[in-house]
């Protein structure tokens, strides 16, 4: 999915630049055209009058063009989008066999519980298979994302957020809160490790309700304070980063 994102990104930045350049191309070609010069009285020799269109213009067909054509350019981007939208306000496809994890947001750091009751503040996902978050919160008003996937959610007390996104490589990438939600929130941000799918189905199968996990938000804000306290002076002395 982020893919798709990456690439209407792409898309809308590229019509974006083209065009701006055909306008401001347009209006310096016009300034230079209609300068003032000298011998020049600045007088219509026929001035317009309310309602009539210039001459020679074509009775008003390049205005009737040119509005056609952006018509049809918005038009098209809009019905993209909401073609995208629909696909991703859809969920993930249930053929797949879609990951069903929890998020919960406590401050400072983020829980996750997969169905088999296992919960831990790193979220490991097997590589090239579809991941449906759950988003809560326990305290205040958070978002969580990962700008790696195009991802963000808002994580709301006593309401949900479903979203959800494909990983397609390997590696370890990071989640963080986009919402500030107190001090700590410049360190309020979690490890999430896209596995290859075989070493991924090893580690579940180890984890359980029973596997030793950071079961409990307490353990998690205190590890939290910790780091907070080595690591983040700009918390102790309110210079927070705010990260939107």
């Amino acid at each position: 999915m982020n893919d798709v994102f990456s690439m209407l990104f792409g898309v809308f930045l590229i019509l974006g630049t083209a065009v701006g350049a055909v306008v401001i191309s347009y209006m310096v070609y016009n300034a230079y055209k209609y300068r003032d010069r000298e011998g020049r009285d600045g007088t219509m020799t026929d001035p317009l009058q309310l309602g009539e269109l210039p001459q020679g213009g074509g009775d008003g067909k390049k205005l009737a063009i040119s509005l056609a054509i952006s018509a049809i350019i918005v038009i098209a981007l809009i019905g993209w989008a909401y073609v995208l939208l629909v696909d991703v306000e859809a969920g993930a496809p249930a053929s797949e066999n879609p990951i069903e994890i929890k998020v919960e947001g406590i401050q400072f750091s983020w829980q996750y519980e997969y169905p088999n009751g296992h919960t831990t503040s790193t979220l490991r996902v097997p590589e090239d298979r579809p991941v449906t978050l759950t988003v809560t919160s326990g305290d205040v008003f958070h978002t969580f994302g990962i700008p790696a996937f195009d991802l963000k959610a808002d994580a709301i007390p006593g309401q949900t957020t479903q979203r959800w996104f494909r990983p397609n490589e390997t590696g370890t990438y990071r989640a963080q809160c986009f919402e500030l939600c107190g001090s700590g929130h410049s360190v309020m941000e979690s490890d999430v490790i896209v596995m290859e799918p075989n070493e991924y189905e090893q580690w579940y199968a180890n984890t359980g309700a029973d596997a030793p996990a950071m079961n409990n938000s307490a353990a998690a804000v205190s590890t939290t304070k910790t780091r907070i306290e080595n690591g983040g002076a700009e918390a102790s002395s309110q210079r927070v980063a705010i990260t939107f």
